[in-house]
């Protein structure tokens, strides 16, 4: 099923694993017009998390389930943030420029029109298929602000430290150099999305980064999803 703002991949498997991807698409639909720079903008980092869409779709493929994935690119608005975040819509990426479309935005229009819609499927699905997990799927750069990234994997959590710390044992054993809560840490607020669908619905959550180098092309992000896969298999998540 396909909306504007939404995708959601498969059906749910009642007392399953649910799967969602907040920045799966750098996709910009009108009214909006990228400009070049732009464009250059929305084909990195900065506009979707690269790979992340095949690993979630893929995933709920082995776990015959269903993945809920955004439509849209963060730079319009990030749905992992909470909408009073500053955050929430970026005016400046840094050194590498500043979304033209981001000049004035309309905060309440984009939230409306994207940040609801997202989070109301997800609402959706979970009370269709009553899931035991909620897994939140993303993607990190290898290289951040000139320093190289040696974790390949992390899995972010602020709660349910010992199922988060059992899925990273588990995916070392798949041969990932994986952490907990790293590159960035669940504990400072950056899985916004998998808390509140956790919180709101009393699931179990967590979320999981991947390395962009590793899953950049849909190949590579097949065989990584499968290696996830089977490390889930391990962790009995």
């Amino acid at each position: 099923m396909y909306t504007d703002a939404v995708e959601v991949w498969g059906q749910p498997e009642v007392g399953g694993l649910l799967f969602t991807c907040e920045h799966a698409s750098n996709r910009v639909p009108a009214p909006w017009r990228p400009r070049p720079a732009d464009r250059r903008l929305l084909r990195d980092h900065w506009g979707y998390d690269i790979g992340a869409r095949m690993v979630t779709r893929r995933l709920a493929h082995h776990a015959h389930t269903a993945a809920v994935l955004a439509r849209f690119s963060r730079l319009l608005l990030d749905p992992n943030r909470d909408p009073a975040d500053t955050t929430l819509i970026l005016r400046s990426c840094g050194d590498e420029g500043e979304p033209s479309f981001n000049r004035s935005p309309d905060y309440q229009a984009r939230i409306r029109r994207f940040h609801e819609p997202f989070h109301h499927a997800v609402d959706a699905v979970v009370r269709m298929g009553r899931p035991r997990l909620l897994l939140s799927i993303h993607s990190f750069t290898p290289v951040w602000r000139g320093v190289p990234r040696k974790v390949e994997a992390g899995v972010l959590f602020d709660s349910y430290d010992d199922l988060g710390h059992r899925w990273v044992e588990a995916l070392r054993s798949e041969g990932f150099s994986a952490e907990a809560n790293q590159p960035y840490s669940g504990k400072e607020g950056l899985i916004y999305s998998a808390n509140r669908h956790g919180t709101v619905h009393r699931l179990p959550y967590l979320e999981l980064e991947l390395r962009q180098d590793l899953i950049r092309s849909d190949r590579q992000a097949q065989q990584v999803a499968r290696r996830v896969w089977s490390s889930i298999c391990k962790a009995g998540i």
